[in-house]
């Protein structure tokens, strides 16, 4: 096997690799080399470059695909987890969009699922930093589309940093909706401050703020905080949700909404 057909094979495994670690959520090295027939070191060194990648992250003994508290999961994790509970709340959150609104959207995989029922409240202005928000809806009828943008961050598919809050600051729209990692009983979070700095010129820039998350970000915290909760008009979670953290949110004269799934 020459070098260029042995590059091709580590390629192929790596990316083999990440696929079954994000299936899984995590895993160990033994289980990886054991699962794809290499040794240990071999396995170390893919998912060193799977790490640079920001596809995994490794840990002690193995890798994984999930979230942390200081840590995001890869784009091509999070567009796979919670589905079902993010479709239903993006039903919902669409039926409060208005024909003839502006709406601004996240780069968070709940605000994609939003993005996908917007064709059928049109017309409608949409802005985002999300590149597979712009892809999904560019050239759809009645939409105008209005891209942010900035450095583009594979991790997340979107454009982040300075030109992107600048972009962020000069808009002002009827709706913003978003989503965050983490939510406590006061305070949204996520893990990385580019993300948060975003998130919270999307909020400044918003008549209405719209928070949309499964109920797996429930009763978390993350590394930063992106907004008291009480910022948000609108809080539309999962019907997976636990009752008793529903009832706290709503004890604090939140406005949580329910998604049936």
């Amino acid at each position: 096997m020459n070098s260029r057909q042995h590059a091709a094979t580590g390629a192929a495994r790596r990316q083999a690799m990440a696929e079954h670690v994000m299936r899984q959520g995590s895993s160990s090295v033994t289980e990886l080399a054991e699962t794809f027939s290499v040794s240990v070191m071999t396995v170390h060194r893919d998912l060193d470059e799977l790490e640079r990648q920001g596809m995994v992250r490794k840990f002690r003994g193995g890798a994984t695909a999930q979230a942390s508290s200081v840590f995001e999961s890869n784009i091509v994790y999070r567009l796979t987890a919670h589905q079902e509970e993010k479709e239903a709340i993006a039903r919902y959150v669409a039926g409060l969009v208005e024909p003839g609104n502006s709406i601004m959207l996240d780069d968070s995989t709940t605000a994609l699922a939003v993005a996908r029922h917007l064709g059928d409240v049109t017309p409608l202005t949409v802005v985002t930093n999300f590149l597979e928000a712009i892809k999904l809806l560019t050239g759809v009828p009645g939409i105008r589309l209005i891209a942010l943008g900035g450095e583009y961050h594979p991790t997340h598919d979107s454009f982040l940093g300075v030109a992107c809050v600048d972009a962020v600051e000069a808009m002002n729209t009827d709706l913003v909706i978003v989503s965050t990692s983490a939510v406590s009983d006061r305070y949204a979070f996520h893990q990385e401050q580019e993300i948060v700095l975003v998130k919270r010129a999307m909020l400044q820039s918003g008549t209405r703020r719209i928070l949309a998350i499964d109920h797996s970000k429930l009763g978390r915290v993350a590394l930063h905080r992106v907004a008291p909760l009480d910022v948000f008009d609108t809080i539309v979670v999962d019907s997976l949700a636990p009752g008793e953290a529903i009832d706290r949110l709503r004890e604090r004269h939140l406005n949580v909404e329910i998604a049936e799934i």
